[in-house]
């Protein structure tokens, strides 16, 4: 499609859980509702079409190792891209991405900065690695970098006791959060375990990633508090893996990582019937590939999520936590079109006909 192409979406707009249209334009990249004079020489793409998919936790510029050159964070942007993830929380990457701002055929990214870890407390070449005295002004200085987020490392194993162990004192993080607040950003934590999760929402902090280790004392606290997860739970899944390869030397550790594995799906389904606010994220661009969101979502109604609700993850409820606009009049049309109803399936969410970025079919 040309710039000044008119698209015309017949179907089923999806604009929001309870909000089903017959049909929608875009014209000059936004979205309308109303018939434009030129209709007639409009492309006509016809499906079930959604917002654009959101990933809320995302790392383009980063891979196994570390951070990755422009060319492979091309590729990882276009992998997403092309599986309906067009608005990405990137939750943490060392590599400088900006540049994918100014390209139109790439996914929207809300950038969280790097990640800030306690000195040798996570993957080797991730993070700045600091100490608790440091946290404030690393935080400070993320989030003028960011995009109104910041990522810590809430825990990680220590090897003074062979298992998972908190990262920073109470006092420290309290400071840093008000500080990424007074800056404006919201605050999010990387957290496996059980005793890192307290005192980080009661000092504050806006979503956890991950929060396998959630319990019938803290969710409670979660709900209150409206502190967001983000389950990741495609990465979840390769806990036995990873306990597999460092059982003989941690073997507490081990025992740990399987525990929390075998209820995974209990511990989201009891945050979301709780009130807990739950998003779709998909961790890739560590060990795991891109473009995983749709598996993400299917992962999420495993756990006992209503499709509706796990769609809401990725989609309005998402996007609305983001402060990004869905399919509403006026807003840049980002969507995906599908050839049945995801509410009936989510499963379809794999398979997408069409994806339009900014106006423009692009996949």
């Amino acid at each position: 499609m040309s710039e000044g192409a008119v698209l015309h979406l017949k179907g089923r707009v999806l604009v929001g859980p309870d909000d089903v249209r017959d049909e929608l334009w875009v014209v000059g990249g936004r979205v309308t509702f109303d018939r434009p004079a030129m209709a007639r020489d409009a492309t006509t793409v016809t499906g079930w079409a959604l917002p654009g998919l959101v990933d809320a936790h995302c790392h383009v510029g980063l891979d196994a190792h570390g951070p990755v050159d422009n060319a492979t964070s091309e590729k990882q942007a276009l992998t997403d891209r092309d599986a309906g993830a067009l608005l990405i929380r990137d939750a943490g990457s060392p590599s400088d991405t900006r540049w994918i701002d100014d390209r139109e055929d790439l996914p929207r990214i809300i950038r969280a900065g790097r990640h800030i870890a306690r000195t040798k407390r996570y993957t080797r070449n991730y993070a700045h690695e600091i100490e608790p005295e440091d946290l404030v002004a690393y935080v400070a200085q993320e989030a003028r970098r960011g995009d109104g987020w910041v990522k810590l490392v809430g825990d990680w194993i220590d090897r003074s006791t062979g298992d998972l162990g908190t990262c920073w004192p109470r006092g420290a993080v309290e400071a840093a959060i008000a500080e990424a607040h007074r800056l404006g950003a919201r605050v999010t934590a990387h957290c496996f375990a059980e005793d890192s999760l307290a005192p980080l929402v009661e000092a504050g902090i806006d979503c956890i990633e991950h929060a396998t280790g959630l319990t019938e004392d803290t969710i409670p606290l979660f709900a209150e508090r409206g502190v967001a997860i983000v389950p990741t739970l495609v990465n979840i899944a390769t806990f036995p893996r990873l306990a597999a390869g460092g059982e003989g030397k941690f073997p507490r550790w081990a025992d740990h990582m399987r525990r929390l594995h075998a209820r995974r799906y209990d511990t989201v389904r009891a945050a979301y019937d709780a009130g807990v606010p739950v998003f779709a994220g998909t961790d890739a661009g560590g060990a795991l590939a891109h473009g995983l969101v749709a598996d993400e979502v299917a992962e999420l109604t495993k756990a006992g999520l209503p499709a509706v609700a796990a769609l809401s993850a990725t989609t309005w409820g998402a996007r609305d936590w983001l402060g990004r606009p869905g399919l509403t009049e006026g807003a840049p049309a980002d969507l995906v079109v599908y050839g049945s109803d995801p509410r009936e399936d989510v499963r379809v969410l794999a398979a997408p006909l069409r994806v339009v970025l900014r106006g423009q079919v692009v996949g």
